[in-house]
C-alpha cells in the first residue's frame, strides 16, 4: 500500500505534508510522483516535514521551490524553531527511482548561509543574491538554515538516495547530530550562480553535502556533479549553547555541552566523481576549538574537472579561519587514498593531521607540490604515513 499526495488538496506543500505525515502514522511508504494536473511539478511554498519511521519514495519527479518561499525542500520534522533542545528522530529512508531532481527558485528570495547579506547584486564573498534583500527596512536579509535544501538534525538510522539537487540556495544536504546513515547515489548541479536566472547573480556557499558537528558511523558513496562551493565537507567546528533554529544561523543546533557528542567520526566516503564549479574544493575536513573528526576513510576521489579549470585542492584538511586551526592529535586516523586531481592541490594540509595515512594520489597539475603541508606547530603530522605519490 501507498500513500499519494495527488489524492490530498490544497497547496502542493500542504498535500505532500499530508501525504508523509498520514504514511509516517499507518507505517506506509509515500510515494511521490509526477504531480497530477497542469503541471507535472511539485511546487513548494514551504519544507516537507520528515518524521520518524518514514519511508519516502520519490519516482521520477521534480520538486521546485516557489519564487515566495524561504524555506528547505525537506527537513526532519523535529527541526521545531525555539526549542531548547532537538528530539531525537529515527528511521527516516528517502529514496529516489529514475529521474528526480529538486530544483532551487527561479527568483530566491534568500541565498547563502547565515553570514551572507542577500543583495540584488553580490559583490563580495559578504553577500549573496535575494529579493529579500531589496525590500526597504526588511528584517530577514540574511541567509540562515532554511536556506538548506535537506536539512536533517538528530536522526538516527537514515538513508536519502538517487536524487539531483540543482541550484540550491546554499547547501543542498546538511547533517547535524545524525548518526548510523547512508547518503548515496546523488548527483549536485551548481555553479555558483543563478543558471536560469538573466543576470546570473552570484549564490554564496552551494556545497554539495556537509556533516557538521556529532555525525557518526555514516556511509557516503557515488556522488557526482559540480558544485559551486565544496562538494563534501566535514565541518565541526565549535560552537555555543543556543536555542535550536534561530535567525541568522546556519546551523539548526547550537553545540552540545557533552564532549564527545559534538565530535564527527566513523564516515567512510568512497567514489566521488565531481568538482567545484566555484573554484574551492572537493573534499573538505574541519574542525577545531575542541571539537575532532577521527576515523575517516576517503577512497576514490576522481576530479571531473575540465581540464583548463583547477579546483584549489580536491582534499583540503584544516583552515586558519572559521575559529582557527584544531590543535595536534584532533584530527586523526584518516586513511585518504586513490585520489585523481587536476587541482592546485591535491592534498591541502592546512592544519594538523596525525596517525593517519595518504596514498595512491595522483595529480595531474604539475606547478606546485601534490601534498602541501601547512600546519608548523610541533606534532602537526605525527603518525603521518605518505606512499605512491605522482605528479
Amino acid at each position: 500500500m501507498f500513500i499519494d499526495p495527488n489524492d490530498f488538496s490544497g497547496s502542493d506543500s500542504e498535500r505532500l505534508n499530508q501525504a508523509v505525515a498520514r504514511a509516517a502514522a499507518e507505517g506506509v511508504v509515500v510515494r511521490i510522483g509526477k504531480r497530477k494536473g497542469e503541471r507535472e511539478y511539485w511546487l513548494l511554498d514551504s519544507a516537507v516535514l520528515v518524521p520518524s519511521n518514514t519511508v519516502m519514495i520519490l519516482e521520477n519527479c521534480r520538486w521546485k521551490l516557489s519564487n515566495s518561499c524561504r524555506d528547505n525542500f525537506i527537513r526532519s520534522a523535529n527541526c521545531v524553531p525555539g526549542g531548547e533542545f532537538v528530539e531525537q528522530a529515527e528511521n527516516i529512508h528517502i529514496s529516489g527511482i529514475g529521474n528526480v531532481v529538486l530544483e532551487g527558485a527561479e527568483n530566491p528570495r534568500s541565498t547563502g548561509d547565515s553570514g551572507k547579506r542577500n543583495k540584488a547584486y553580490s559583490t563580495d564573498y559578504t553577500s549573496s543574491y535575494g529579493t529579500d534583500g531589496m525590500i526597504p527596512d526588511a528584517m530577514e536579509t540574511w541567509g540562515d538554515w532554511r536556506n538548506i535544501g535537506i536539512l536533517l538534525v538528530r536522526v538516527k538510522n537514515f538513508s536519502l538516495e538517487g536524487v539531483t539537487v540543482k541550484d540550491p540556495h546554499c547547501w543542498s544536504i546538511s547533517l547535524e547530530y545524525c548518526t548510523d546513515g547512508l547518503v548515496r547515489n546523488i548527483q549536485f548541479d551548481s555553479t555558483g550562480c543563478l543558471t536560469e536566472h538573466s543576470g546570473k547573480p552570484f549564490v554564496r556557499n552551494q556545497d554539495g553535502l556537509d556533516l557538521r558537528r556529532g555525525c557518526k558511523r555514516i556511509r557516503i558513496e557515488n556522488i557526482r556533479g559540480r558544485t559551486g562551493d565544496d562538494v563534501i565537507a566535514l565541518t565541526a567546528i565549535a560552537g555555543r549553547s543556543r536555542p535550536a533554529g534561530q535567525a541568522k544561523t546556519t546551523e539548526f543546533c547550537g553545540m552540545q555541552p557533552e564532549g564527545e557528542i559534538n565530535d564527527t567520526c566513523c564516515i567512510s566516503i568512497s567514489n566521488v566523481q565531481a568538482y567545484c564549479a566555484g573554484g574551492h574544493h572537493i573534499v573538505r575536513f574541519l574542525n577545531n576549538g575542541g571539537v575532532r573528526i577521527h576515523h575517516v576513510q576517503l577512497e576514490g576521489l576522481m576530479d571531473t574537472a575540465p581540464a583548463d579549470f583547477h579546483c584549489k585542492a580536491a582534499v583540503k584538511v584544516g583552515d586558519t579561519n572559521y575559529g582557527g586551526l584544531a590543535a595536534a592529535g584532533d584530527t586523526y586516523g584518516f586513511q585518504i587514498s586513490h585520489i585523481q586531481s587536476n587541482a592546485q592541490h591535491a592534498i591541502l594540509l592546512a592544519g594538523p593531521l596525525t596517525d593517519s595515512c595518504i596514498s595512491n594520489i595522483i595529480s595531474f597539475f604539475h606547478d606546485g607540490a601534490v601534498i602541501n603541508r601547512c600546519a608548523e606547530e610541533d606534532g602537526s603530522y605525527r603518525g603521518l604515513a605518505v606512499n605512491n605519490i605522482t605528479g
